[in-house]
């Protein structure tokens, strides 16, 4: 691509792939780091393009896949993974709550996890696991009702409930 034609593409298409990866990281200055990754793609591009629907599309389609990576490398950055954690329960929080969300199925227990420790927000924790907020909502929901029978204890008729996650 010839420095003319490459100038001319960021100025018609440099902000339609800034806000599709604003929207899609949710953070500017990671959409910064996408949209001059997509650039710097083009500009390394040997391939012609059929015309500008075609490198329009192209664009779109870079810019999609690349905010893929930064959320999936961002989530391993962020955290450790959850069955590799062996460190102190949270601060006045006793261990066998968060043993209790660690024996949860994956799919309680990570919107748990990210909900209740990394502090994400149903929203945040949708966009992380690739599920609707709603489905989130729901295993939460059901999360939550897993810990308390399995934090209850039945003894001589009485039911003792130790100290829980509550919302």
């Amino acid at each position: 691509m010839t420095g003319e034609a490459f100038e001319q593409a960021v100025r018609d298409y440099g902000n339609t792939v800034y806000r599709v990866a604003c929207h899609a990281v949710k953070d500017r200055s990671e959409a910064e780091d996408v949209t001059q990754t997509v650039l710097l793609r083009l500009y390394q591009n040997a391939t012609p393009f059929e015309s500008g629907e075609h490198l329009k599309h192209w664009l779109l389609r870079v810019a999609v896949n690349e905010s893929r990576k930064v959320l999936r490398s961002a989530w391993r950055k962020r955290t450790v993974p959850l069955e590799d954690w062996d460190g102190p329960a949270p601060e006045g929080e006793e261990g066998g709550v968060l043993e209790a969300v660690m024996a949860l199925e994956a799919k309680y227990r990570l919107p748990i996890y990210l909900y209740y420790y990394e502090g994400c927000s149903i929203k945040e924790a949708a966009q992380i696991l690739g599920a609707n907020p709603s489905t989130i909502q729901t295993r939460l929901q059901r999360g939550r009702e897993k810990l308390k029978y399995t934090l209850t204890e039945e003894e001589e008729g009485e039911c003792h409930v130790r100290p829980q996650i509550v919302p």
